[in-house]
């Protein structure tokens, strides 16, 4: 089964070796200039090199050898080995040269892919899927690394052995070289015809490579859910349909490569064959000594060995070209938004938020929220709530600056969120989601988050402050617990504790609980009440809730609808007013649970 890629993941088709894509791989060896040019000047020796070795075997067999000159056979011997060294000594130094300038390449791209991935908003990643990005970090990049520490310079040593090869064939006979020379118009036959079939089958190969990844990180995210319904069997069916596909590349690549190569070879072969008539030929009838002959035919040997090489290195070459091409797609990205030219930070935060007449949609035409306006005056709790699609998160994000508003204007101390640096925005918020997201790491490590610069005994004064250091302490080897990956070791209840004492550790200025409390059972929330107040002291703090306990004793409670606010107001207010919250309430859209 071929699996097809939906039309916005599909790769634009590109010419297989386009020179502008080589100058921008290339543009990454600038701050590696010194090693890169003694790698060039390396490769150009070396390419001048091997010839000169063949050169040298032949000029000793035909000259003191032939000649039963013992002294001279001696001296050339000599002057071959000295040559062998040098050349054998510069060898080390270019495989070396070259390791170095691929992983400098290597790790110059990845630490440029990840910036810009941090740059990006979170609208990107819902859309791109986690393998894919991992795809292009990992495998995409190592082809250019190959690219450019294999193919590149191995190419051009070989280019440049067949080029000094096919000078000093010139010289030794025009004729002989005239038929070397006719072979070029039926390489480059052989090769333009391979070119594009190979370059598109490394690009879809590729592609499929990014869906195997993406496909193998989203099951082993959703393992709970898939065996929770017993889905291994479907999930499984589809992987191996993934893989199949890919192997299904893969194999046409081999094919390909298969008739390729060895009709290199076969071609050689029939020159060299074509040759030795024609130069025996000569030889008979004196046209050329057979010392010059023998010679003829080492330089020979040395125009057509190179030719299967250069085939692999070539093969490769389109690997990495295809991998740059999904790699700087990325980096040319550009975020769907950013700040406004002259945005800053915002001295002496108070933490005043309105909003007015802001509406939002994630696609155009699909309005999530429609003219929402409130005013959180500093240090006031604002509750959310609002029946599941109301707009809640949405207005959550928009507070955070995840997103900015399709229409209208949010407004932080009076001052538009446009104008206000990102960064330092988000470094004075605090988010507790219902998500809650532990990186690898011990319990402390994912505390310090919110603050890394803070000391094991702060770290233990923010647990202490919201009541929960019992609870931390309980943990295997407290602190230092190592959480797994996502928090997996842990209980959704202690996952949701490690997250609420990291927001008290960044003591942030305004609060976003977006369902913080959704994990946590009855016993433990009541136990977390205390602390809440402790949290939420003295901040302005916006409450995405369902649970009556920590709406009731908000300062303002927001009733949404439809992407409406359609009641604000005290709860106990608006529970007497008998409208949308009071059915809320009796409905059990909000529990006292």
């Amino acid at each position: 089964m071929k699996i097809v890629p939906p039309r916005h993941e599909r790769e634009p088709n590109r010419r297989p070796l386009d020179a502008k894509l080589a100058r921008r791989i290339f543009s990454y060896t600038r701050p590696h200039a010194r090693r890169r040019n003694w790698l060039f000047f390396l490769t150009a020796a070396r390419s001048l090199l091997l010839p000169a070795l063949g050169w040298a075997v032949g000029a000793v067999l035909a000259g003191p050898i032939a000649r039963h000159d013992g002294r001279g056979t001696a001296l050339g011997v000599a002057g071959f080995v000295a040559l062998l060294l040098v050349t054998n000594g510069m060898f080390v130094f270019r495989i070396r040269f070259a390791l170095e300038l691929g992983e400098a390449l290597v790790h110059d791209l990845r630490r440029d892919i990840y910036a810009h991935l941090l740059r990006m908003p979170l609208s990107f990643f819902q859309r791109m899927p986690a393998g894919r990005l991992v795809a292009r970090i990992s495998s995409d990049v190592d082809s250019i690394r190959l690219g450019i520490q294999d193919s590149v310079f191995i190419g051009i040593v070989h280019v440049g052995s067949m080029l000094a090869s096919a000078t000093l064939m010139a010289l030794y006979d025009l004729t002989l070289f005239l038929v070397v020379l006719g072979l070029v118009p039926v390489l480059w036959a052989i090769l333009r015809y391979f070119h594009r079939r190979l370059a598109r089958s490394y690009g879809e190969m590729q592609e499929s490579f990014s869906r195997v990844a993406a496909t193998l990180a989203e099951s082993v995210g959703g393992m709970r859910v898939i065996q929770g319904f017993g889905r291994q069997d479907i999930t499984g069916g589809l992987f191996r349909a993934l893989i199949y596909d890919h192997s299904r590349y893969n194999l046409g690549i081999a094919r390909q490569n298969a008739i390729f190569t060895p009709l290199l070879e076969f071609n050689g072969q029939i020159f060299v064959a074509i040759l030795i008539v024609l130069g025996g030929y000569q030889t008979l009838t004196g046209r050329i000594e057979v010392g010059a002959l023998l010679q003829f035919f080492f330089l020979a040997n040395l125009f057509f060995n190179p030719i299967p090489i250069l085939t692999n290195q070539y093969n490769q070459a389109l690997a990495a070209m295809a991998g740059a091409e999904r790699v700087f797609r990325l980096l040319d990205t550009a975020p769907d938004w950013i700040d406004r030219p002259g945005a800053g930070p915002l001295p002496g935060l108070l933490g005043r938020v309105e909003f007015r007449a802001v509406s939002f949609a994630y696609e155009p035409g699909r309005a999530v929220l429609r003219d929402v306006s409130f005013v959180a005056l500093p240090g006031q709790t604002v509750a959310i709530v609002g029946e599941t699609g109301s707009g809640k998160t949405t207005i959550a994000s928009l507070i955070a600056k995840f997103y900015p508003p399709s229409e209208g204007s949010i407004l932080i101390d009076g001052h538009d969120a446009a104008d206000i640096d990102t960064d330092w925005l988000h470094g004075r918020m605090g988010n507790v989601l219902q998500a809650s997201f532990l990186f690898s790491g011990t319990v402390l490590d994912n505390i310090r988050f919110g603050r890394p610069s803070a000391t094991r005994d702060e770290v233990q004064a923010a647990a202490r402050a919201l009541d929960v250091l019992e609870v931390i302490d309980g943990l295997p080897r407290g602190l230092d617990t190592e959480v797994g990956e996502r928090g997996a070791s842990l209980s959704a209840g202690e996952r949701q504790i490690v997250c609420f004492c990291r927001a008290m550790l960044a003591n942030p200025r305004i609060l976003i609980l977006d369902e913080a409390t959704s994990a946590i059972d009855v016993v433990t929330e009541a136990r977390l009440q205390k602390a809440l107040g402790v949290l939420l002291g003295g901040r302005t703090s916006f409450v995405v809730a369902h649970r009556l306990s920590t709406v009731r004793h908000a300062d303002l409670v927001l009733v949404l609808a439809a992407g409406r606010v359609v009641e604000s107001g005290r709860f106990d207010d608006l529970v007497r007013a008998g409208g949308v919250l009071a059915g809320l309430h009796r409905g059990a859209g909000i529990t006292t649970g």
